[in-house]
């Protein structure tokens, strides 16, 4: 047994001894790492030369920015967006901070907001939405309030006055329970923007909404200041009521103390005779 293995182990190494070593393929691996060079050197000189092309394009001015277009302006004069913006002239339109510039223009109250776009090569684009004026609310002062129920002005002298007036609330209530206000300030707007669609008896013949916590809206009409009690909700099925009968009562507003819409399927008109005429 032990002979016959070592004949085996003689046998194996005899082969091992007649097989001859391969060359390695030295031609076919030099070319390899030859194209392997001169891609890695292509790639390096086209990634360099567009750094520096990016560079001198910089340097020359060709992306200064020559032009702002203002767009969707329609309170504000380009002007005043320019100069909010504080973008200057032949600036790199690269180095503009888009968002930034946004933020300041929106600080002007009549923004709601501003988008800026670079145009390419040279020109900036400042597209705005500006806020619309629903009503003005009495808080201490008069402030103008958009349909969202945003209170974002002050007015000044030469400012529009030919808003319906929302009182009742104060500016202690609106700091304590903001929540509660904004849900009753969203009630008088929803009305508001049911009688802009109203033909008979609609928004020019409204000139104050009064708010009450607990009683909800009280209308005022502009001719003779009579008031219309609203309550809090169905809004929209009252003023179907009311226009049915305005005509009638139109020309004897002067002799109405009061209408009272509160009750299901009924107008109660109270008429005064002894009424002011000159109220309103």
């Amino acid at each position: 047994m032990m002979v016959r293995n070592l004949k085996q182990t003689k046998a194996v190494r005899r082969n091992r001894l007649k097989k001859q070593k391969q060359p390695l393929p030295w031609r076919q691996l030099l070319a390899r790492l030859f194209r392997a060079t001169v891609f890695c050197a292509s790639a390096v000189f086209v990634v360099v030369g567009a750094i520096l092309a990016g560079r001198l394009l910089l340097v020359s001015g060709y992306f200064s920015v020559t032009s702002v277009r203002v767009e969707n302006q329609q309170r504000l004069q380009q002007d005043e967006v320019l100069a909010l913006s504080d973008i200057a002239e032949g600036s790199n339109i690269f180095e503009l901070d888009l968002d930034m510039i946004g933020r300041k223009i929106e600080e002007n109250p009549w923004v709601a907001s501003a988008r800026v776009e670079r145009v390419f090569p040279d020109e900036v684009v400042i597209r705005l939405e500006e806020r619309q004026p629903k009503a003005i609310i009495h808080l201490g002062y008069l402030y103008y309030v958009d349909g969202g129920g945003e209170i974002f002005k002050m007015l000044d002298a030469g400012d529009r006055l030919d808003y319906p007036l929302i009182s009742g609330l104060d500016r202690q209530l609106l700091l304590d329970k903001p929540d509660q206000t904004q849900v009753l300030l969203q009630g008088a707007l929803g009305l508001l923007a049911q009688l802009e669609e109203r033909h008979v008896f609609g928004i020019d013949q409204v000139s104050e909404l009064r708010i009450d916590p607990q009683e909800g809206i009280t209308l005022y009409t502009y001719r003779s200041g009579v008031p219309v009690r609203f309550g809090q909700n169905g809004y929209s099925t009252k003023l179907d009521r009311l226009e049915r009968i305005y005509r009638e009562l139109e020309p004897r507003m002067a002799a109405i103390d009061y209408i009272d819409l509160n009750v299901v399927e009924r107008v109660i008109v109270k008429l005064d005779s002894q009424r002011n005429n000159g109220r309103g």
